[in-house]
């Protein structure tokens, strides 16, 4: 679970309405997050269950797409309502709907009843959720980092990236704790729909703080309104910007599919941890990556944006395959984690700068439409990583051809850093 706001939110001289927005944009990423991930690790023991025994990595695959899929087009829906009428309003509709989709998974009935129906009702719904996951964070986000003065823009970017991996390691220690305490019946039978009910919950719990507390940003409300904000980003002034935020994001998500489901399902197929192991060292790994996400945000106020991401593409392009290639060749369970830990560092730990880097590359008239469009919009490729890579497992090898797409996107991180300028830091956004 999330720490406490009071610990994590900069607020010596911060108005209430800014610490309110912030605290929302942080624990709202949360709640995105932690939905995101909970078909990969909650789902994965109960797999045979719910799905049957064939293709069981296809199907975790397929449910994990779905939801990235539907992420664009969230962004591009959401955001252009979101700069017309306001980003917290634009925020509580896409809460109901991840609210809502969420719950309904939990009532999915499993193979035994459906059959193949089941996995296509979770895709359906994921997809739908997807749509809504992309809207939320598309408003709450800019919103969030409208109200944060400029010297803390990289700290409380870093602490709303952060909560990816601390919601992919909530999950883990929940998945943990419940096959620890159920036998694999009861867990295949409810067990799994626990985390998410849980998710439901806390998106229930996420709208109800939007609704009483938080407000638009005063930049917002003086900002001049644009009819098409799409057309502004895609083939208007801001389309140059959109182009060089999908190229670096690229890259961020190629090292996220890499990083995260595609090697938990290696781990898994390599045999040598058990699902509770697995969970252990994805709990650990997503932990420590937090604490670095949070400083690389915090970094990147002294370094520049810019500097910054082209720095970690150079040393994720380096660090990062010989990272995943180490697990596999590791000869202790200790090593294992250490170099899974390890690999987290190097990868997703270059999110934390990317809220405040996003929002500062746009201006607030189309700023909604061009942060949630250049996040989402780079998952597709990315996200299409279950049919490509097998066929380049079987030119190169099971693992030489996940690093290889480490490199891959370690260079992509670093091209789009020197494509783009360094955005001003030391104005307040306009």
């Amino acid at each position: 679970m999330p720490h406490n706001s009071s610990a994590t939110v900069p607020h010596e001289t911060m108005p209430l309405d800014a610490r309110r927005a912030v605290r929302g944009g942080i624990f709202g990423n949360y709640v995105d997050q932690f939905d995101i991930f909970l078909p990969i690790i909650a789902l994965a023991p109960a797999a045979t269950h719910l799905f049957g025994p064939e293709n069981l990595a296809g199907n975790a695959g397929l449910i994990f797409v779905a939801t990235l899929l539907g992420r664009p087009l969230g962004a591009a829906i959401f955001g252009p309502i979101a700069d017309r009428i306001g980003r917290a309003a634009t925020t509580q509709v896409a809460l109901v709907g991840i609210a809502v989709t969420t719950l309904l998974i939990a009532l999915v009935p499993g193979h035994t009843v459906l059959g193949d129906g089941t996995l296509l009702t979770i895709v359906a719904l994921r997809f739908v959720g997807g749509i809504f996951l992309g809207g939320e964070y598309t408003s709450a986000i800019p919103l969030a980092m409208e109200w944060s003065e400029p010297k803390r823009r990289g700290l409380i970017s870093g602490l709303i990236m952060w909560m990816s991996p601390w919601a992919n390691a909530s999950i883990a220690a929940l998945v943990f704790v419940l096959l620890g305490a159920l036998n694999a019946e009861h867990y295949n039978a409810w067990g799994w729909r626990v985390p998410f009910l849980l998710g439901s919950f806390l998106a229930f719990g996420m709208l109800i703080y939007y609704r009483s507390r938080v407000a638009d940003a005063p930049v917002w409300k003086q900002s001049a309104k644009r009819a098409n904000p799409l057309k502004d980003i895609f083939i208007g002034e801001h389309r140059r910007a959109l182009w060089q935020v999908f190229l670096l994001m690229n890259g961020l998500w190629l090292f996220t599919y890499m990083a995260i489901p595609t090697l938990t399902s290696e781990l898994a197929f390599d045999g040598r941890l058990d699902a509770k192991a697995i969970s252990f060292t994805l709990m650990c790994a997503t932990a420590t990556s937090a604490v670095f996400m949070a400083a690389c945000g915090h970094l990147s106020t002294f370094t520049g944006r810019r500097r910054f991401f082209i720095g970690f593409g150079v040393l994720g392009a380096i660090l990062a395959p010989l990272a995943f290639l180490g697990v596999f060749s590791a000869g202790s369970t200790n090593g294992v984690v250490v170099l899974v830990v390890a690999l987290q560092i190097v990868t997703v730990s270059g999110y934390g700068p990317v809220g405040a880097y996003l929002v500062e590359r746009f201006p607030a008239a189309v700023r909604s439409s061009g942060y949630g469009v250049g996040y989402s919009l780079s998952i597709v490729l990315p996200a299409l990583y279950p049919y490509y890579l097998p066929p380049l497992q079987d030119l190169l090898g099971r693992h030489e051809a996940i690093a290889l797409l480490l490199v891959l996107a370690g260079l992509l991180v670093m091209i789009g850093g020197l494509t783009g300028p360094e955005p001003d830091k030391t104005h307040q956004l306009q």
